[in-house]
């Protein structure tokens, strides 16, 4: 069955791109109008992030986010099929050049995002490298509960010339290509909400006091790489400009969390600049800094639960 799902969609990815936003359209009514897919928590989102605007703005952004969002799943179905030169016409590429260097010098990279634009695309990026093609390029990966979509989606990341490593064994993969003098640049998309024993940091983003992954950042630091942020913006449906921004020549000679906190600031901006073409589905803000001073407290660097002292 998990087999031909799988080849059912591959079948689907040849429809062309303007079938796919025919069909985009009928799902967001679906979504938007008839499900109402996790509308509460988006309206939630979006009126706590941009305070400032009314009702009708944040509505316009609402629904925009929604025809973007059922757009993002067909645009990624449509990269099993489609030819490097065809997806290459659907991103730019900007900024490359500056990971190249790191790879003259024999330095590894890491690339930081957000869920903003399209980020399966970056899993395309071994196509826009001039100088070092064969250079180890991917996303690092939560695998999913459901293994036909799990293999789906490995399977649409390694369409274009990328890796794809769960995130349990990344630093594995790492030391690897470092022993066999092989660079790398691998991208962690570093806003996910962490559960309450990984919170070692809280930031403000978006209006809110928000805890946030530190590990991507202890791992570049491991690894002394070069570090950048990765812009995506969304030039058309179906289309993508990405340029790659440098953050940290050598991640290990940074404070810590400095670019954790570089990371938030650039993508703050990045969603203020188009608000549309981010996750706003997520449940973000759903731990509070007050409830995890209650319940946790920090001991040798370890989140813990608080002892609660029974009355006499």
């Amino acid at each position: 069955m998990s087999k031909f799902v799988i080849c059912l969609f591959r079948l689907v990815s040849h429809l062309p791109f303007w079938m796919f936003f025919i069909l985009s359209d009928l799902e967001y009514l679906l979504a938007y109008h008839v499900l109402r897919y996790r509308r509460t928590i988006v309206r939630r989102n979006l009126t706590s992030s941009f305070p400032e605007k009314s009702l009708k703005e944040i509505v316009a952004i609402e629904k925009g986010f929604y025809h973007w969002f059922c757009d993002y799943f067909f645009e990624t179905l449509k990269m099993l099929t489609m030819s490097q030169e065809e997806m290459l016409r659907h991103i730019e590429y900007h900024g490359v050049e500056a990971v190249e260097d790191c790879f003259d010098r024999g330095q590894d990279c890491a690339a930081i995002l957000g869920h903003y634009g399209n980020w399966e695309y970056l899993s395309a990026t071994p196509l826009a490298l001039k100088r070092h093609p064969d250079t180890p390029v991917g996303l690092i990966y939560h695998p999913l509960y459901n293994k036909t979509f799990d293999q789906l989606f490995i399977d649409i990341r390694q369409s274009k010339k990328g890796v794809c490593i769960p995130k349990q064994q990344i630093l594995r993969f790492l030391v690897t290509y470092r022993r066999e003098k092989r660079n790398s640049l691998f991208g962690y998309i570093a806003d996910q909400g962490p559960k309450w024993e990984n919170i070692h940091l809280w930031l403000p983003f978006l209006g809110h006091e928000t805890p946030v992954f530190t590990g991507a950042e202890r791992i570049m630091r491991k690894m002394h790489n070069a570090v950048f942020y990765v812009d995506m913006e969304r030039l058309a449906r179906g289309r993508y400009r990405c340029t790659f921004k440098p953050i940290s020549d050598d991640a290990a000679n940074e404070e810590p969390f400095a670019i954790t906190r570089r990371f938030f600031a650039l993508l703050e901006l990045s969603i203020r600049r188009d608000p549309q073409c981010y996750l706003w589905t997520h449940n973000r803000w759903k731990r509070t800094r007050e409830e995890f001073e209650r319940r946790f407290e920090i001991k040798d660097g370890k989140v813990v639960p608080r002892k609660t002292t029974t009355p006499a």
